[in-house]
């Protein structure tokens, strides 16, 4: 290597250093190049007074940046450029400090081996170390100085080891920073947690005969309360940090424990989703915010695989809260039109009604008349009185049912799924519109298959579709004169489904109306408002049936309803 002294390898041109390329045997870069070693020439003349003040002790807290700062580049070889530096190659790196191009993560260690070097300090230190380096894996540092004395202000530094990518050092921390930008603008809550301690104690479970680990959790809260401890939240986007409500990231890195607070049950499903080896695993969950606000979300957790970093463990949380809230909002809305669907058909059955009320009611005036007759004798009958007694709670017991029917059709009560008989559904249906079909002349059949499987649904709005259907042919009918009045109701089952089958023998439908029929506030009626059939069509679906309508070939409109059967044990 020729005789350069750091002094000349300086110069300066108009008013600015310029590093100048020293001049170094061909034949040694080539040789250095073959290898697989990163190879450094390293200027410490601006270092020496540091190096002297660490070497007394009094050297300040943070040396190691502070002297790599003053440590400028000389030279080094091509395996270091393709590693470690920037795309203006070799010429960009000369003169600069070290610390623009050595890996941060290894700043401490460079620093104690050039002190090592320079100042033997500590007495007998090593002068060759381990280097951690997202670049190398396995790396092996090594410094020395110049034997002969002719460059005393130069070290040589050489990196040992194997790439472990193609691309240099700062290709990949580019590659990262993009990663790190676009997870940070992720438009969803992102959290990257490190669940790498969890290993150990899947392989002692794993060892002891353990494949429930929920079962074993909820045995051992103890132990479950640990695994949140253990497992550290290493990141979060800005998105993460809005939706906790946190001053910024640093507040949610550590325990992931705020994670689980509201939701401590969720914690143990997740944990046996990575026990279990699966790669992702979702639920829904709530969440306690730093601003003790709770918040509904949807939490998706992605594990990682090899040859992915295993320290990496990604959790979303996608807030539902208004989108749930808004959801229940709609329901209600859904159950309040409902309710006002059939306080609207209770005031067409108002005639029908007071006659239904009106016979319990006229039979117990009637009786208890009769009663005190017989009570006003000279000698009573007590069995006959009793009879009639008898007669009177009967009727009573009657009315008293007509008026639930009555009443439970207008409360406001939200839906209840039950298992139901069809046929006794509809067979108390029925009981509204009777008065109607007989003042009317109208024959009703209602042939009501045996054995059909159970529904499960809310009695009080299916009553309320068949109720509809009902009066809908009865009202149809009475339009059409001179024909002897028929509805069928019947019931079966169909392609895996409960089937109900409404039909009269009305006018029918107007085939062009007959694809509007359940449309909202679409009618024919002159002083009809259009949401009964809309109505029947909403609660259909939401039972996760259909219906539909057609007009039958031998006249009339024929409504068929199939609802699924209720799900086997």
């Amino acid at each position: 290597m020729a005789s350069t002294s750091p002094s000349e390898i300086a110069a300066r041109h108009d008013g600015n250093m310029q590093w100048l390329v020293p001049r170094f045997d061909h034949a040694v870069h080539a040789a250095m190049d073959r290898d697989t070693t990163a190879w450094w020439a390293l200027d410490i003349s601006d270092a020496r007074p540091l190096i002297a003040a660490i070497a007394t002790g009094a050297g300040p807290v943070n040396r190691a940046a502070m002297l790599l700062d003053t440590v400028r580049i000389v030279d080094v070889n091509q395996n270091t450029v393709h590693a470690l530096g920037p795309l203006g190659g070799r010429r960009s790196m000369i003169g600069r400090t070290v610390s623009a191009y050595w890996p941060p993560e290894s700043w401490t260690v460079l620093a104690d081996l050039i002190i090592a070097a320079v100042a033997d300090f500590p007495l007998g230190a090593p002068r060759s170390r381990p280097m951690t380096s997202i670049a190398f894996t396995d790396a092996m540092m090594n410094i020395s100085t110049d034997e002969t004395g002719a460059h005393p202000d130069l070290v040589f530094l050489s990196v040992g080891g194997t790439v472990i990518d193609d691309r240099s050092l700062w290709a990949v921390r580019a590659s990262e920073q993009r990663y790190h930008n676009l997870i940070h603008h992720l438009p969803i809550a992102l959290v990257q947690v490190d669940s790498r301690p969890m290993n150990p104690i899947f392989e002692q479970l794993r060892r002891d005969g353990v494949t429930d680990i929920v079962a074993y959790l909820d045995e051992r809260p103890d132990m479950a309360r640990h695994s949140r401890d253990i497992v550290r939240v290493t990141d979060a986007n800005r998105n993460a940090v809005r939706l906790f409500a946190a001053e910024s990231a640093d507040r949610l890195i550590g325990s992931v424990d705020f994670l689980f607070a509201a939701s401590p049950d969720t914690a143990k499903r997740v944990i046996g989703a990575h026990f279990e080896e699966r790669r992702s695993y979702t639920e829904m969950m709530k969440i306690s915010t730093f601003a003790g606000e709770l918040r509904d979300v949807e939490l998706t957790v992605t594990y990682p695989t090899p040859p992915e970093r295993l320290d990496i463990t990604l959790l979303t949380l996608e807030d539902l809260t208004d989108r749930l809230r808004t959801e229940a909002q709609l329901r209600q809305l859904q159950a309040d039109f409902s309710r006002a669907g059939r306080i609207a058909t209770l005031g067409e059955l108002a005639t029908s009604i007071a006659h239904e009320v009106n016979q319990p009611l006229s039979a117990i005036v009637t009786n208890a008349e009769t009663s005190l007759r017989w009570l006003s004798r000279d000698e009573p009958n007590l069995a006959k009185i009793e009879q009639l007694t008898t007669r009177i709670a009967d009727s009573a017991h009657r009315a008293h049912e007509i008026v639930q029917r009555i009443r439970a059709m207008a409360v406001r009560h939200a839906p209840e799924r039950v298992p139901l008989d069809i046929n006794t559904v509809i067979e108390e249906t029925l009981l509204f519109v009777r008065h109607d079909v007989v003042s009317r002349a109208i024959t009703l059949d209602a042939v009501l298959a045996p054995a059909l499987p159970q529904l499960v649904g809310d009695r009080v709005q299916l009553q309320q579709v068949i109720v509809n259907l009902l009066l809908n042919g009865i009202q149809a009918i009475t339009q059409r004169s001179g024909t002897n009045g028929k509805i069928e109701v019947r019931t079966g089952a169909e392609d895996e489904c409960v089937l109900i089958v409404i039909r009269d023998n009305g006018p029918g439908i107007a085939p062009e109306n007959i694809g509007r029929v359940f449309e909202g506030f679409f009618t024919t009626k002159e002083d009809g408002i259009g949401i009964g059939l809309a109505i029947c069509h909403s609660i259909i679906l939401a039972h996760g049936g259909r219906i539909s309508v057609s007009n039958h070939p031998e006249g009339g409109a024929q409504f068929e309803i199939r609802l699924p059967p209720a799900p086997r044990n």
